[in-house]
C-alpha cells in the first residue's frame, strides 16, 4: 500500500501561483504550428464533374505543385461515383471508370508522381471518407 502524503499549505500556495501564470509558459507545439502553417495546411482538390483524362492531368499538376511548396499531405476528393452512368454499359467495368478507383491507380503508375509520394490512404470521414484520398508527400531535397 502506497503512503499518501498530505498537501501542505506551501505546496498548495505554489500550485495556485503556478496555475495562475500558465499564459507565460512557452508552448512549443503552438509555436511550431504557427511557424509552419503553409507546410502543415492540407491542400484540397475536388474532382467532382471532371472526366477521367482531365482529372488525371489536374491531379498530376496539383501533386507536383504541392511537392514543390513542401506540402506534407494533400486531400483529393474524387466522390464515390454513385451517379456515374457506367453501370448502364455492360462493356465497361464499374470500378475502373470511376475516379475513386482510377485516380489512385494513375498516381501509382506515373513515374513522376511515385517519386514524390510516400503513401496514399482513404480520407477520414470528416474529409470525405470513401470519396476522398489523402496523399502523403515526401520531402523535397
Amino acid at each position: 500500500m502506497k503512503k499518501k502524503y498530505p498537501v501542505t499549505s506551501k505546496d498548495k500556495k505554489e500550485w495556485l501561483s503556478f496555475t495562475k501564470s500558465l499564459r507565460n509558459i512557452y508552448d512549443k507545439d503552438t509555436y511550431y504550428i504557427k511557424q509552419n502553417t503553409k507546410i502543415n495546411k492540407t491542400q484540397r482538390l475536388d474532382l467532382h464533374g471532371f472526366s477521367l483524362n482531365h482529372a488525371n492531368k489536374i491531379v498530376k499538376e496539383f501533386i507536383i505543385k504541392a511537392f514543390k511548396t513542401k506540402c506534407k499531405k494533400i486531400l483529393i476528393i474524387t466522390g464515390k461515383g454513385l451517379r456515374s452512368k457506367v453501370g448502364n454499359n455492360p462493356y465497361l467495368s464499374e470500378k475502373m471508370n470511376v475516379l475513386k478507383y482510377s485516380v489512385p491507380e494513375f498516381i501509382k503508375n506515373d513515374e513522376d508522381l511515385v517519386n514524390k509520394i510516400s503513401r496514399i490512404s482513404e480520407a477520414d470521414l470528416k474529409d470525405g471518407g470513401e470519396g476522398a484520398l489523402y496523399v502523403f508527400l515526401k520531402q523535397a531535397k
